[in-house]
């Protein structure tokens, strides 16, 4: 699934097109339809001629509402370009233009709208100018396709453009991080509560998921998920999505606001970038007041130029920006910045670092680690290399970093000792000791720390789910818990190792369990228990049958109240006692019979034959004629 945005100046006809195209209106606001005027952002989708499933995001084009187009362009994957063809380029198209070129959306269509209102001669004038305007931008030698919302010529030609489109664009590598939602509406369903919606990034959501929502340090639960209004189990990345939240109020929430696993990101308020002046736009002066524009959120700040006093249209330089307010943003984000007042966009960029301290101007080595950290420091990549929070082995930590192993040992060992990866060792969870350059190679996995605390709290869910669904049961089957927290073999193996380690669990060769649980039956189960029991003490050879149920019986045999032959269950005495006397009898005689054994113990063929059969499977004795001999 991809996320197309639309582009261009007001009033070019991009809600039109949108309702034309999908049959949903974007303009959802009441003074929108009375206006006949996008002032927010709206959503639709649909299905392409080829198949694939487009979410739409329509941004308003008037020049008022910049920032609500910002809060909605940030996540898509392509552009559709709106240009009516009686207008052709207008203002608010250049500055969209630029937009997509700072954000670095490379894929897109030109929708040239109002087709039927101009000649051909026109039409073709247009589309030159287009061409032309397009040089030296992201979406140079993007299609054009001449199109008319009224009479609907030139939409299979779009939907087909569209199509070919979303073949070339790069697939979705499977992410596996923790997710990130910025949200760019919240509001309420009345029976459901508060609903969030935006595009989600990074790692997959699902329902049941517990989530923060940073900066504001609320908690919450997903209580279920919707994609283009269909309940779903859960979301991949790259997804528009809506998720309502249980144990919050939409009062509390805002647009730009991120929802994320706790503890997956920290509010900051500062960050540095790396800027980028367009050549239309004018200088950036040091200490510069700006809106900072990144996800759905926005935020005043200060522009802090570290390598220069100025930067002029067409340069690129190192800025720290010190934000007015704590917003959440990971490194590699994309941003925008403009001047509040007089609105204009001065420039883009990219996070290189979110928390960051707080730099002196014009120092060379300031300058140098925030171009080493660009490109990737050894820590860096290895930190990427583990930012899906999964556990990987140290060789295949190096493959995917890329790194030397000297390199890569002395990053890692760097790393753990600050805390920031963890390493499972055969002795549990490692400390900044269980890790160093020349000893890297014996250790088990390696995962981030943020990794390992959503997989510890996948771990303890998964069992104390099972525990509560099986209360009797003494475990929980390893392979059962494997497949539920999605390891292979080998690293559940070191996970379990590291939570046994630290008491979380008691693991088994065969099952796990909390080191908190104990089976045990509820108040009703215990009086059928003492009962059943009772009965069984009253004829221990001959007990009578059980009305009790499966899991309360395994129960039973697991404490070694009673022992189970074939279809009976003896109480544990009376099976030792019997056994007993069987095997003195193996040794003084040449062998016993079913009466001998139902005579001895004054019970019926039925329980003799049961103990009997029961030996022999446990090849004690070995039925010759009618008697029982040694094995």
């Amino acid at each position: 699934m991809f996320v197309i945005g639309t582009a261009g100046h007001v009033d070019h006809g991009k809600s039109t097109l949108v309702k034309t195209l999908t049959g949903i209106d974007p303009d959802r606001l009441a003074e929108e339809q009375r206006r006949e005027m996008t002032i927010d952002l709206g959503f639709a989708w649909l299905t392409t001629p080829g198949g694939q499933r487009v979410s739409i995001v329509d941004v308003p084009g008037h020049e008022r509402f910049i920032k609500n187009m910002l809060a909605g362009i940030g996540g898509v994957d392509a552009a559709l370009l709106v240009v009516a063809a009686d207008e052709s380029i207008m203002p608010q198209t250049a500055e969209h233009l630029t937009i997509l070129d700072l954000l670095e959306v490379r894929h897109g269509v030109v929708a040239l709208t109002k087709a039927d209102l101009v000649d051909d001669e026109w039409l073709m004038l247009v589309t030159d100018d287009i061409r032309t305007r397009l040089h030296g931008h992201t979406l140079a030698g993007a299609t054009i396709v001449p199109v008319s919302a009224r009479t609907g010529a030139g939409l299979p030609a779009l939907l087909t453009a569209i199509d070919t489109l979303l073949l070339k664009l790069p697939g979705r590598a499977a992410a596996q991080g923790a997710p990130r939602l910025s949200i760019d509406r919240a509001f309420t369903i009345g029976g459901f509560g508060a609903v969030v919606t935006g595009t989600l990034q990074d790692g997959p959501l699902h329902v049941g998921d517990e989530i923060e929502i940073v900066p504001r340090g609320l908690r919450a639960r997903v209580r279920g998920l919707q994609i283009h209004r269909l309940k779903v189990e859960h979301a991949l990345p790259g997804t528009r999505v809506a998720v309502n939240l249980a144990g919050i109020s939409h009062h509390e929430l805002a647009r730009g606001d991120v929802l994320t696993p706790p503890g997956a990101l920290h509010p900051t308020v500062i960050i540095d970038v790396r800027l980028r002046i367009p050549t239309e736009a004018a200088a950036l002066e040091h200490n510069t007041p700006l809106d900072l524009f990144v996800g759905a959120a926005v935020v005043p700040c200060r522009a802090a130029l570290l390598d220069s006093d100025r930067l002029a249209p067409g340069d690129e330089g190192w800025v720290q920006l010190r934000l007015d307010a704590p917003i959440a943003v990971a490194r590699g984000d994309r941003l925008i910045v403009r001047r509040p007042s007089p609105g204009a966009t001065v420039g883009g960029g990219t996070v290189i670092d979110a928390h960051p301290a707080r730099h002196r101007r014009h120092r060379p080595e300031v300058a140098a680690a925030l171009a080493a950290l660009a490109r990737g420091t050894p820590e860096d990549l290895v930190r990427q290399a583990l930012a899906d929070g999964q556990p990987r082995t140290f060789a295949d930590t190096l493959r995917a970093a890329a790194i030397m192993a000297d390199t890569g040992a002395a990053a890692i060992h760097a790393l753990v000792a600050a805390g920031e990866i963890v390493a499972l060792g055969a002795g549990g969870v490692g400390g900044a000791n269980a890790v160093g350059a020349q000893h890297t190679a014996s250790l088990q996995m390696l995962i981030s720390a943020t990794g390992w605390g959503i997989l510890r709290t996948r771990c303890s869910d998964a069992l104390a789910g099972y525990h509560r669904r099986y209360p009797l049961r003494a475990t929980m089957p390893r392979e059962e818990l494997r497949a539920r927290v999605k390891l292979d073999a080998r690293a559940l193996e070191a996970v379990l190792t590291a939570v046994a380690a630290d008491g979380m669990v008691v693991a088994g060769t065969t099952g796990v369990r909390l080191a908190t649980f104990t089976p045990a039956p509820d108040a009703t189960q215990q009086l059928a228990v003492t009962a059943f029991l009772r009965a069984c003490a009253a004829t221990p050879y001959a007990p009578p049958a059980s009305d009790l149920d499966a899991e309360l019986l395994a129960w039973l045999v697991e404490r070694g109240d009673l022992v189970r032959t074939t279809d009976v269950f003896f109480p544990a005495a009376a099976y030792a006692e019997m056994l007993g006397w069987v095997q003195q009898q193996l040794v003084a005689s040449e062998g016993l019979t079913v009466a001998h054994f139902r005579d001895r113990f004054g019970t019926s063929r039925k329980y003799a034959l049961a103990l009997l059969e029961h030996l022999d499977e446990r090849r004690i004795t070995r039925r010759v004629g009618d008697a029982r001999m040694h094995y």
